[in-house]
């Protein structure tokens, strides 16, 4: 049967990605009405800390706190996201299956290989998903061809990346809830041996989390807020109705 259409799609590389840089956008926007989802490319199998079942029964409580309609995860491995033709026919399977109007990918510059791997990944596979001469199917069903599609917008998320973003999402009403859906990762975040050295302390998460979020709360005017970049120019009808002010 198929799915109802999303109208936001956030992909990311591991669970809890999208929980830590565009959380409180899907939470606002869900309660604006829209149907919002997140894919998930890998299981979290090889992380320091916590096992693939512990982290999937975190991201479905994460994903109740942020009233998304839709998560799933794909077996990409942990630690080794590659921008395969395989893996990007797996991610435009699930662009034609849920057609998004908007897609958020991570900035495809940072640290972590498989993040920036992911963004061309998906960026890629937006595009696939596009070609009228690429025949897929629903997963498991060949009799059940999925037609063409691509999203309007792809978007990046930029918090894992030192880069001036093009916007900020005011998510001062979603902070805290976006804040307990990182916290339901709690075999990621409670304080534990493994990964000490790798890891905050779970009292200074908050405080690193709550300064980068007023750092572009203050970029936009507002509290606390998230960044993001678009690749085109905006376009503006009216300049009565430009926010943030100059001066």
């Amino acid at each position: 049967m198929p799915s109802l259409p999303l109208d936001i799609l956030a992909i990311a590389a591991h669970r809890d990605d999208v929980e830590q840089t565009c959380g409180g956008t899907l939470l606002k926007m869900a309660q604006l009405g829209q149907r919002t989802g997140i894919l998930d490319l890998t299981q979290g199998e090889i992380g320091t800390r916590g096992t693939a079942e512990d982290r999937a029964r975190e991201a479905a409580e994460a994903a109740r706190i942020l009233k998304v309609s839709w998560r799933g995860a794909l077996e990409i491995p942990d630690g080794r996201v590659e921008n395969t033709w395989e893996n990007r026919l797996k991610v435009a399977r699930v662009i034609r299956e849920h057609r998004p109007k908007v897609v958020i990918l991570p900035y495809w510059k940072g640290r972590h290989p498989d993040h920036y791997t992911a963004s061309i990944l998906g960026y890629e596979a937006c595009f696939l998903a596009g070609l009228s001469k690429l025949a897929l199917t629903r997963q498991g069903r060949i009799d059940d061809p999925l037609l063409p599609y691509r999203p309007f917008k792809i978007i990046y998320a930029t918090l894992y990346y030192e880069v001036r973003p093009t916007f900020v999402v005011d998510i001062t009403d979603q902070f805290e809830a976006r804040f307990q859906s990182l916290m339901a990762y709690r075999s990621q975040f409670a304080d534990q041996e493994a990964g000490k050295d790798l890891f905050p302390a779970q009292a200074e998460i908050r405080v690193r989390i709550e300064a980068m979020a007023r750092f572009y709360g203050m970029l936009g005017g507002v509290t606390y807020a998230e960044p993001f970049l678009q690749k085109e120019v905006g376009l503006v009808e009216n300049l009565l109705q430009i926010p943030v002010k100059s001066i």
